[in-house]
């Protein structure tokens, strides 16, 4: 059984549901950098060409490095699991994990100095299998996002790290909860290329939804749709298409930049 969700003129809409994911130890090491073309009014590049390195920031620690060292760690410290420290890390690495099934590679970066960025990387779609799309993401793990952390993101944009500067990066919001309307509507308005995700605490992807200026990026004929799948809890799973097509899942076309 096949279920495909229309795209909206603004926005690619998903109703919440719930996929199962392993959230095995998974390091990801991606080198590609991009160079500025041009720049707007603002200062910030418009266009870039893809290199041959993309330099990450320093990790802001080296006791853990994804979701299996950082459990390891928290056990071997005695780190408490109510702890804001605790949730914030364990939540950014379950989500740097589960995306990585759609052709997200990201790495942690988030710090005292990330300015609200936690996650950087690429996303290999089928609309740009060689060039993938520059990421930031900001991760909070909470269950009912409201606007004000959009406007947070679209500061995040201007304070990313050297590579990922320009109207060309995608900035992403990850929560515990889908998005309201009222943050659709903010999505709709904002002049970035930004998107919503909802994971929940253990790895389910719930949504994904994007604005306009998101599919003017390359995700021309990208989009999301639900998958029968009886392995998974409610029998159902988000996958990625392509020009109406269900792409096998877990989506691995980015392997080749790992």
């Amino acid at each position: 059984m096949r279920t495909f969700w229309p795209g909206w003129a603004e926005m690619q809409v998903l109703q919440p549901h719930r996929i199962t994911h392993s959230l095995a130890s998974r390091q990801f090491n991606i080198r590609r950098t991009l160079s500025t073309t041009e720049k707007d009014d603002t200062g910030l590049p418009t266009a870039t060409i893809p290199a041959n390195t993309l330099t990450y920031p320093d990790a802001p620690t080296t006791a853990h490095h994804d979701l299996a060292s950082f459990l390891t760690y928290a056990e071997r410290t005695n780190l408490n699991q109510a702890s804001t420290t605790f949730i914030g890390t364990h939540f950014e690495y379950t989500v740097a994990a589960a995306l990585s099934d759609y052709g997200f590679r990201l790495r942690r970066v988030g710090g005292q100095s990330d300015l609200g960025i936690d996650l950087l990387g690429t996303w290999s779609v089928p609309s740009s299998p060689s060039h993938p799309l520059r990421v930031v993401l900001q991760c909070k793990a909470v269950t009912s996002p409201r606007p004000h952390l959009l406007r947070e993101l679209e500061g995040a944009f201007v304070g990313a790290s050297p590579g990922w500067r320009g109207r060309d990066v995608l900035g992403f919001l990850v929560t515990n909860g889908a998005a309201t309307d009222g943050m659709r509507s903010a999505m709709g308005r904002s002049r970035w290329p930004m998107g919503c995700i909802s994971c929940s605490r253990t790895g389910h992807v719930q949504q994904i939804i994007w604005n306009r200026h998101v599919e003017a990026q390359g995700l021309q004929g990208t989009g999301i749709g639900l998958q029968y799948s009886p392995d998974v809890e409610g029998g159902q799973r988000l996958v990625l298409t392509f020009k109406g097509n269900h792409l096998p899942f877990p989506y691995n076309a980015g392997d080749q930049h790992v």
